[in-house]
C-alpha cells in the first residue's frame, strides 16, 4: 500500500546535496524558533529556482527521522505540514465517491453529468479525484492516505466520509464491496470477507475511527439501520433541504417532511450521529421563510451537525430553465451573509455546523453567489455586530493548548424524538470545547430500531475530543487528545445512565475504535459494544 509504505525509500535518493543541505538548515532554524517562511526564504534553491516548499521539508524531515539523523519531533512537524486546519478537529478524513447511479429523486436543483454522480460537477475537487481513480475505492483511500502523509498529517485514526448520492439506493452487494475495499486500503492488505477486513483494522496502522455515508429521508427504515451498523456505519448525512412540505413538492424532492422526521427519530434511536443538510433559496422561498425555516430544524429534529448548502444556480438544471422564464431569483451574496449571521446564533451548542457553502467552482453558478469563501464573511459579519456563534466549530480548541485541570465538566439537556438528549462537554473557562460525548436515553415516544440489544439500553453516540490529531498512543503536554477526556466522558454518560434506571449502556463503536472500548468493560455485541450497568 502506498500510503503504509511511505518513508521507507531513503531521502537520499530523492533529492540533490545542495537541496539536503538546504533543507536541514531550514529545519534547523524552525527548530530553533525562526518562522517557518522565514527560513525557507533564507535559504533559496541555487540558480534562481525558487524556494525549497513544505512538501519538501516534510519528507525531508521525515527520512532523517527514518534514518537516525533528527530526532522525532512533533512541534517541528506541526509547523511544517501543510494545511494544518485538517487534522485539527482530532481525526484524519478521507472523502470518497460512489460510482454513478440512478438517484430516486427527481430534484429540480442538482446536476446530472453522465459520469458523475447525481448533483455532482465534474470539476469539483472530490469528484475530480474520484473520477481520476475511476470510482475505484481501494485507490481513492490509498491515494489519499499517502497525500495527507507526504503534506505532515497523521493518518493512523481515519473517519471515511463516503459521498456520491443516495448510498441506501445502491446495491448491497456494491455496497459490501466498496465499503470492504475501504478497509483493504486502510489495512494495506486484501481480504476473504468484509468481516475479516474489519477484524484487521481493528489493529491496523489506518483505524477507521469513523465511517459516514449519505441518503435520502425516505430510504431510512429499522432493515437499513442494521444494515449500515452491519458494514460499520457510525455516522448518516441526510438531505432534509426544507421543513416545509410546499417547498419540498416545488422541488420535486420527493419526499415530505413528516419522512424526514421518521429517518431522523430511526438514526437516533439506532444510535447514529446524524447529519441533515438544509438549503435556503430553494424555489419557492424566500428570507423571511427560511429563516423560520431553519427555526424548525430545532423542533425535533435536532441534528448533531448541520450542512447549510444555500441554492446554487447551475445550467442544464431544471431550475435553470424556471430562472430563464423568470419565476426564480437567486439570493444575491450579501443577502446570503446576513441571511447566515442571523440563523447562526440560533444554532444550539450541541449541533457543529459543517459547511455553509458547498465547493462549487465559481465557473459553475450563472447567477447570485459565487464566494466559496462565505464562512469567513459570515464570521465576519458577526464580528461586525459584535455577536459569536455557538455551535460545536466555532467553540473547538483546534490547536490551542489546554490546562485539563481547569476544564469544566457541562451537561445540556434537551429532548428530540422521544428521546433525552445530554450533550456533556469539557469547556475551557473561555468556553472552548475540549471534548463531549452524546448520550441519548430513549424514552416510551421514541422510535422502534429493530435491534434485539438496544432493547432497553441507553446509546452512546459520540464521543470526541478535539484538538490537534495525535497518534494512537501518543502525549503532547497541552493537548486534548491522549488526557484521559474521553474515558472521563464515558463514565458521566454511564453514571446518568444508570441514574436514570438504564441497566446497560451500548456505544455505537466505529471499526478502529472498539479496543477503546472492550478495554474500558465493554462486550462486543451483533451491532454495538455493550455494557451492564447492574442495579
Amino acid at each position: 500500500m502506498t500510503g503504509s509504505k511511505a518513508g521507507n525509500k531513503s531521502y537520499k535518493t530523492q533529492f540533490s546535496e545542495q537541496e539536503l543541505e538546504l533543507a536541514s538548515l531550514t529545519l534547523d532554524e524552525i527548530d530553533s524558533g525562526v518562522d517557518v517562511f522565514k527560513a525557507i526564504r533564507r535559504h533559496p534553491l541555487p540558480g534562481g529556482a525558487g524556494f525549497l516548499s513544505k512538501h519538501t521539508l516534510v519528507t525531508v524531515y521525515r527520512d532523517q527521522v527514518a534514518n537516525g539523523l533528527r530526532t522525532e519531533d512533533r512541534d517541528l512537524l506541526k509547523k511544517i505540514r501543510l494545511k494544518p486546519t485538517r487534522t485539527l478537529s482530532g481525526v484524519t478524513t478521507v472523502t470518497v465517491l460512489t460510482k454513478p447511479f440512478p438517484c430516486p429523486g427527481e430534484c429540480i436543483f442538482c446536476p446530472d453529468y453522465e459520469e458523475m454522480p447525481v448533483s455532482y460537477l465534474p470539476d469539483e475537487p472530490g469528484a475530480m479525484r474520484a473520477l481520476f481513480h475511476a470510482y475505484d475505492p481501494f485507490t481513492q483511500v490509498d491515494s489519499r492516505i499517502a497525500s495527507l502523509h507526504e503534506i505532515g498529517h497523521p493518518t493512523d485514526k481515519i473517519e471515511l466520509l463516503v459521498l456520491g448520492g443516495s448510498w441506501t439506493a445502491y446495491d448491497q452487494d456494491y455496497q459490501t464491496w466498496f465499503i470492504k475495499r475501504c478497509f483493504e486500503a486502510m489495512n494495506g492488505e486484501e481480504s476473504a470477507s468484509l468481516e475479516e477486513a474489519q477484524a484487521l483494522n481493528e489493529t491496523a496502522r489506518h483505524k477507521n475511527v469513523g465511517l459516514v455515508l449519505e441518503t435520502r429521508p425516505d430510504l431510512i427504515t429499522a432493515d437499513e439501520l442494521a444494515r449500515m451498523r452491519s458494514l460499520g456505519v457510525t455516522k448518516v448525512q441526510m438531505g432534509v433541504q426544507s421543513l416545509d412540505d410546499r417547498i419540498l413538492d416545488l422541488n420535486h424532492r420527493g419526499h415530505t417532511v413528516e419522512e424526514s422526521r421518521e429517518g431522523v427519530a430511526l438514526l437516533r434511536a439506532g444510535g447514529f450521529k446524524i447529519v441533515l443538510h438544509w438549503m435556503p433559496n430553494l424555489l419557492g422561498a424566500t428570507l423571511d421563510s427560511d429563516r423560520e425555516d431553519f427555526k424548525r430544524l430545532w423542533e425535533d429534529f435536532s441534528p448533531d451537525e448541520i450542512k447549510i448548502y444555500p441554492t446554487q444556480l447551475l445550467k442544464d438544471t431544471g431550475l435553470y430553465e424556471i430562472w430563464k422564464g423568470g419565476e426564480y431569483q437567486p439570493y444575491t451574496t450579501e443577502q446570503l451573509i446576513q441571511l447566515i449571521a442571523d440563523i447562526k446564533l440560533d444554532i444550539p451548542r450541541y449541533c457543529r455546523v459543517n459547511r455553509v457553502i458547498r465547493d462549487i467552482p465559481s465557473g459553475n453558478v450563472v447567477e447570485g453567489n459565487k464566494r466559496t469563501s462565505l464562512r469567513q464573511d459570515i464570521q465576519r459579519e458577526l464580528s461586525r455586530r459584535g455577536k459569536s456563534c455557538s455551535c460545536i466549530r466555532c467553540r473547538e480548541v483546534r490547536g490551542q493548548e489546554i490546562d485539563v485541570g481547569s476544564l469544566l465538566l457541562n451537561d445540556l439537556e434537551y429532548t428530540s424524538n422521544g428521546c433525552r438528549e445530554h450533550f456533556l462537554s469539557f469547556d475551557t473557562p473561555e468556553d472552548r470545547l475540549a471534548g463531549f460525548a452524546r448520550l441519548s436515553l430513549p424514552g416510551s415516544g421514541a422510535a422502534d430500531p429493530g435491534i434485539k440489544e438496544l432493547d432497553g439500553a441507553a446509546l452512546v453516540r459520540e464521543v470526541h475530543v478535539y484538538g490537534e490529531s495525535l497518534p494512537v498512543g501518543s502525549e503532547k503536554d497541552g493537548a486534548a487528545q491522549h488526557a484521559g477526556l474521553g474515558t472521563a466522558l464515558l463514565a458521566e454518560a454511564e453514571r446518568i445512565a444508570a441514574e436514570n434506571g438504564y441497566k446497560k449502556i451500548a456505544v455505537i463503536s466505529a471499526v478502529g475504535t472498539r479496543e477503546y472500548y472492550l478495554d474500558r468493560g465493554y462486550s462486543r455485541g451483533d451491532y454495538y459494544l455493550l455494557k451492564d450497568l447492574g442495579g
